[in-house]
């Protein structure tokens, strides 16, 4: 079966109509930008806090808008349809995680903006960003998959938001607790050392390892959501 792109925008035009009629989940993309907005007007330059607003922003719009979508899509009873119809693994995939994409690179954008952030490289910060946002909808597909409906969705998505949005604080406890040294390993701790680095004048080739770790996760989280997609379509 070719790849359509006609099937694949398709989809991403019911996405756009549902999340638009959704006004709980639309709320969600506030949040990131809200708190952009009032950390930009008191002037605070730090990375680890911008990082915290655009962790916070894969979370909740990469992933919990993704969840959403699909937790959507299954109280509705309608992803057995989609699974059924012409749309191939692929198009159905893409197609789901192509609104969250675009989503969050905006408000991840403008979110940047309002805090007046302007990496030193940011070809690279982008990279790194992109990637991320990839894992978080691969995220965000798995945990849809295995709720019923967007208010489970809302649930099962908070203890991932508090650990990718905040986690990097648990390095602080490593001296004491060395199993958080663990923390160090995620991917939006990679995220934060690939941004600090690209401060310090490092280039891509000397970053390799943090995009490496970044890309293991992905890997990892495209794996577990094919594994429990294909066992939805035959349950």
């Amino acid at each position: 079966m070719t790849f359509s792109m006609k099937r694949l925008l398709a989809i991403f035009n019911k996405d756009y109509k549902d999340l638009t009629r959704n006004l709980y989940v639309s709320f969600t993309l506030l949040v990131p930008l809200v708190l952009a907005a009032v950390f930009g007007r008191q002037g605070i330059d730090s990375i680890d806090l911008y990082y915290m607003v655009f962790n916070m922003a894969l979370c909740l719009v990469a992933a919990y808008i993704q969840c959403s979508l699909i937790a959507e899509e299954k109280e509705k009873n309608t992803l057995r349809g989609l699974m059924l119809s012409p749309a191939s693994t692929m198009e159905i995939l893409v197609g789901k995680g192509l609104l969250s994409f675009v989503t969050t690179i905006l408000v991840i954008g403008i979110s940047a903006y309002f805090l007046g952030y302007m990496p030193e490289n940011l070809l690279i910060v982008s990279l790194g960003i992109i990637l991320s946002t990839v894992f978080y909808i691969a995220l965000g597909t798995a945990l849809g998959l295995v709720t019923r409906s967007v208010m489970e969705a809302s649930v099962i998505i908070m203890p991932f938001v508090f650990i990718f949005s905040f986690g990097t604080s648990l390095s602080v406890l490593a001296e004491k607790y060395p199993i958080l040294q663990a923390a160090d390993y995620l991917p939006n701790s990679q995220l934060i050392m690939i941004a600090k680095e690209v401060e310090m004048g490092t280039g891509l080739a000397e970053l390799w390892s943090h995009f490496g770790i970044i890309g293991l996760w992905v890997i990892g989280m495209a794996l577990i959501t094919m594994v429990i997609y294909r066992k939805r379509m035959v349950d």
